[in-house]
Parts: structure tokens; C-alpha cells; sequence
């Protein structure tokens, strides 16, 4: 493994601070200061940084928290506006956790976060069913109703896109689930489930139909549920949720193994 991504892997540090960390004189590799960033470290390796030997994690040593997202916080390190991020809200000892996925700035609800790069990348490419709540404002039509059962393919998917967003066509998968949950004036409100996580997918979706999605909550992802979590509150994976991850991480490891050449297959199921 080279040794910014140990580094990363192994501590509250970034890749990138990891590099810092490197080119300022603070890495050592069996107590000879260091300025390899190349360097493939090896099992019987020892790494120091800032004085600190660093342990390989084990397998199983992992950590992930939900988080109930707030409206007008992005899921970013930094931005480049000065704007609010999670990690200014979330507790410093998540300042190193990576986020599965993203929510908008407009956006509110679960969102999970890992210490452990692997986890965050099999959760992000599984189809392990996304529930939102939504309110749109207009009256839902019976094309939006067979769009949602059917799916849909737009050539240009870019109304309800970010302004700099590089994606113009999208395929929109049939909704897993969908239920009207009420109607009031122009208003409806929609729990939805989708099995994907595409750019802004559902705004992008009703976006077509001319309706504008006013409140996006995500409510569940997969088995795991945001239920009465306070807004801007975190919470630990409860033992069974771990239990139900490890089986999804094993079945990741096994189909990379089976099909070493070939992309990686999503995965359905917890």
C-alpha cells in the first residue's frame, strides 16, 4: 500500500495532509525520516508521524456513524464560498471520516460516514435501497406516476442539475417503491425508494414533469434508518447493522475475487 494512503487509511489524516506530512520531514519508515511518497509499505514496516507509530487497522476495525444532514450544509471538505460543510458541524474527531455519498445543500437526513475507504466505496456503488421523503410542488400527474413505475430516459437531464454540473443525459431506473402520502393545493407530498445514487437524480427526475422538489429528507438507506435522530446528531452503526455490513463486505471481496478483471457488480442486499 503506498504510504499516503496508509497514512489515511491509519489515522485522522487525508491523503493530501499525508503528502504535507511527508514533504515537511514528519514521516518516518522504521525510524529514518522519509521523503518516498512513493513507498509501498510493507507488513513488517514501521511508520511514524509526528513521533506516532502507526497501526495497520484490522480487517474488522471499522467505524461508521449516521448523521441526520441539516438544509444548507454541504457534503464537502472545503468550499471554495466559504459555505457551511458537515465537517463544521460535525464533533472534530470526524474531521477524517469519508461520506457515503452526498446530499445537496438543499437537502436533509441520513447521511453515513466511515473511517474506512473500502466501506465508503462498496456502499456507494450497492444498490441497497435510498428512502426520501419529498414534497413537490404540483399535483402529481399519471405520467409521473408511470415514469416512476416504468423508468425513464432523458437525453438531457440537465433542468433541476447543478448549474456546473458536467451530466447531461441520465437513465432513471424504475422506483423501487413509491407512495402519495398527501396532497394539499399545488402541494404533494411522496415517500419514495429509489436504488441509486445518481447526481441529484430526483430532482433532476421531477424536474422533467415541471415540478420542483421544495423538501428532500432521506430517511433510510438500506436497512439502516434515521428514525428520531435530532437534526445536526450522529449516532454509532447499532451490532447488527455492523453484522449486516461485514456480510456485504465479504460478498464485495468475494465477487472481486471471482472477477478480477471485470468491474466491480453492484450489490443488491445487505
Amino acid at each position: 500500500m503506498r504510504l499516503n494512503k496508509f497514512i489515511s487509511h491509519n489515522s485522522k489524516y487525508s491523503r493530501r495532509e499525508a503528502d504535507r506530512l511527508i514533504e515537511e520531514g514528519e514521516v518516518k519508515i522504521n525510524k529514518k525520516q522519509t521523503s518516498d511518497f512513493a513507498y509501498d509499505v510493507q507488513e513488517e514496516d514501521y511508520i511514524e508521524v509526528k513521533g506516532r507509530i502507526l497501526r495497520a487497522k484490522k480487517q474488522g476495525d471499522v467505524t461508521i456513524i449516521v448523521y441526520n444532514k441539516p438544509k444548507g450544509v454541504l457534503v464537502t471538505k472545503k468550499d471554495d464560498r466559504g459555505r457551511a460543510t458537515i465537517y463544521h458541524k460535525l464533533p472534530g474527531r470526524y474531521r477524517h471520516f469519508i461520506a457515503v455519498g452526498r446530499l445537496d445543500f438543499a437537502s436533509e437526513g441520513l447521511l453515513l460516514l466511515t473511517d474506512a475507504p473500502e466501506v465508503a466505496d462498496t456502499l456507494m456503488n450497492s444498490e441497497l435501497p435510498r428512502t426520501y421523503n419529498l414534497k413537490i410542488d404540483t399535483p402529481i400527474t399519471q405520467v409521473m406516476v408511470d415514469a416512476m413505475k416504468d423508468g425513464l430516459h432523458l437525453e438531457d437531464a440537465t433542468a433541476g442539475a447543478h448549474e456546473f454540473s458536467g451530466i447531461r443525459s441520465m437513465d432513471f431506473a424504475p422506483f423501487a417503491y413509491f407512495e402519495i402520502r398527501g396532497e394539499t393545493g399545488k402541494y404533494t407530498k411522496l415517500r419514495v425508494t429509489i436504488t441509486e445514487g445518481k447526481n441529484r437524480e430526483l430532482r433532476r427526475f421531477f424536474a422533467h414533469f415541471n415540478a420542483t422538489i421544495v423538501d428532500l429528507k432521506r430517511v433510510a438507506f438500506g436497512d439502516i434508518e434515521l428514525n428520531n435522530l435530532p437534526t445536526n446528531k450522529t449516532r454509532y452503526f447499532t451490532r447488527r447493522e455492523y453484522d449486516d455490513l461485514h456480510k456485504l463486505l465479504k460478498k464485495s471481496r468475494a465477487d472481486i475475487e471471482a472477477s478480477p478483471t471485470t468491474k466491480k457488480k453492484p450489490i443488491k442486499a445487505f
